[in-house]
């Protein structure tokens, strides 16, 4: 008994030093297996693809993902499709050819671009989606972006403000109404569009239910308003119509919901060529998003009154974060896991916080930032 007890001693002490020695094995081969994974995405290749160097905003997203890899060590192919779906389509289908590890995508249509996602998840290559959702697929692994109903709620409530109907402290105005307003709306095939309407009517409709704001044109469906690929000049030709078609008798328009600085650049235009903008007839409340250095200095001139602040500069930084922690084998960091529905699955998504930015507190948004300088400004 007393030699079985030892020899039970001596198994158990053996068997501790083997399951210590396996431990301490699968730690060394773990961080074997992350400095390999770290080393293995040294230098490697991000495709990044952006809509159109025609809005200024995608500009600046493009050149600051791009700057953010390369600081980190990665290659970057930059592509800009000019809001020419097949062009695009050609340009993430060289990318994967090329080699590219990981695919950061702002796409032109979100339901356009299955195919190569298809091509793109056959080999192993993960795919962020930016700042716009790519639909109708599974393989779109993460979503970064601004909380997109957030900034409709923060548009309609800028327009209220600017009406004097609501207060910037979220109290009422002194004004009663009732006033005239028209709708715009973003791009449908572009996923957005759809939030930043959305939020923006659950603040408005309420206002339009009571009769204190009035749509005269009487458009107020999403498909109605929308303008295909954001076209400026698509929306200006829509205001111009509405002011022949509905403000011929003497009406005036007294606030516009536009969801974007370049359709609202088009839409003062037509404004302006029927009059407004003079002492007798000033400019509507017109909304906007974006902060485009167009649209800050036409605040500053009292004609649009409003934009959505949303710095690109973080959306790049929380961008790159999660495609070097991707690359490196890591799960990035999200906080929206509910939201962000394509359709095909509920993609993991970060959100980052929109600002209303007016002539109240452009400099303080805008300049003490760094976003923009007094000197671009003028």
């Amino acid at each position: 008994m007393r030699f079985a007890r030892l020899a039970t001693v001596a198994s158990t002490f053996a068997l501790a030093a083997a399951l210590t020695a396996c431990g301490s094995s699968e730690k060394t081969v773990d961080a074997q297996a992350s400095a390999s994974g770290a080393a293995g995405t040294a230098g490697a290749l991000v495709g990044v693809t952006m809509p159109t160097k025609s809005s200024e905003r995608w500009i600046h997203d493009g050149d600051n993902v791009k700057a953010s890899l390369e600081k980190l060590g990665y290659k970057v192919d930059l592509q800009y499709a000019e809001n020419d779906i097949p062009t695009q389509v050609n340009q993430l289908e060289n990318q994967i050819t090329k080699g590219a590890k990981l695919l950061i995508i702002a796409s032109i249509d979100g339901t356009a671009i299955t195919t190569q996602l298809q091509e793109a998840a056959d080999k192993h290559i993960p795919v962020i989606a930016y700042d716009r959702l790519i639909r109708n697929s599974p393989n779109v692994d993460y979503y970064a972006t601004f909380d997109n109903f957030k900034v409709g709620v923060q548009q309609a409530t800028s327009l209220l403000v600017g009406l004097k109907l609501k207060t910037a402290d979220g109290g009422d105005g002194d004004a009663k109404g009732p006033f005239n307003i028209e709708l715009f709306a973003g791009s449908p095939d572009d996923n957005n569009a759809t939030f930043f309407f959305n939020g923006a009517m659950s603040v408005l409709k309420p206002y339009i239910d009571k009769g204190t704001l009035k749509v005269q044109s009487g458009q107020t469906d999403f498909k109605t308003v929308a303008i295909l690929r954001w076209d400026p000049a698509t929306a200006q030709k829509r205001m111009e119509d509405l002011l022949t078609k509905t403000y011929s008798g003497g009406k005036k328009v007294d606030g516009v919901l536009s969801p974007y600085d370049g359709l609202s650049i088009g839409i003062l235009s037509a404004l302006k060529s029927n009059g407004y903008g003079t002492a007798g007839q000033p400019y509507p409340t017109v909304t906007g998003q974006d902060a485009e250095l167009a649209s800050v200095k036409s605040i500053i001139a009292g004609e649009q009154y409003s934009t959505i602040y949303k710095d690109t500069r973080q959306l790049a930084d929380v961008t790159v974060k999660m495609a070097d922690t991707v690359l490196k084998g890591g799960k990035p960091e999200v906080n929206n896991t509910k939201d962000y529905d394509n359709g095909n699955k509920v993609v993991p998504s970060y959100l980052l916080d929109p600002v209303i930015v007016d002539k109240t507190n452009y400099q303080k948004i805008i300049i003490d930032s760094g976003y923009y300088t007094q000197a671009q400004l003028g």
